[in-house]
């Protein structure tokens, strides 16, 4: 396992969903496309209900994670694009998204509104970081 350092830089406000800096050392980078919530078939899952698509987005991710031989403990940065942003969105995103990353520090995040993906039926899609022996 690669060293992963997670840091809480002086100065900036620490905010237990994710962390502000992530290093890593003696690693493999993997990068992970934007995942999307569709099954394996490509149909839409949860189509309207953004809880229920990010789930199935971090499945997906979790999928694409074992293919390189990694797992979300290996995540060292995550970026989520959610569909007509609003910050009332944040709370169903965070503890959908939680779940898949309890009982470890969480990577480096970033959050991006934007008013579409490449399917009107997408609500969320999320890119991701890994790094893995």
């Amino acid at each position: 396992m690669p060293k992963i350092d997670h840091l809480r830089p002086s100065g900036l406000h620490h905010n237990p969903a994710y962390s502000h800096v992530v290093t890593a050392s003696g690693a493999r980078t993997i990068y992970i496309s934007g995942q999307v919530s569709v099954d394996e078939e490509g149909r839409v899952v949860g189509e309207g209900n953004l809880a229920a698509q990010t789930t199935q987005v971090m499945q997906n991710l979790g999928l694409a994670l074992k293919a390189a031989g990694a797992s979300y403990a290996n995540i060292v940065k995550i970026t989520t694009f959610v569909v007509g942003y609003k910050p009332e969105l944040r709370p169903i995103i965070g503890k959908a998204r939680s779940a898949f990353f309890e009982g470890m520090e969480p990577p480096a995040s970033t959050l991006v509104g934007v008013s579409a993906l490449a399917a009107p039926e997408w609500l969320i899609e999320i890119e991701a970081v890994a790094v893995a022996d």
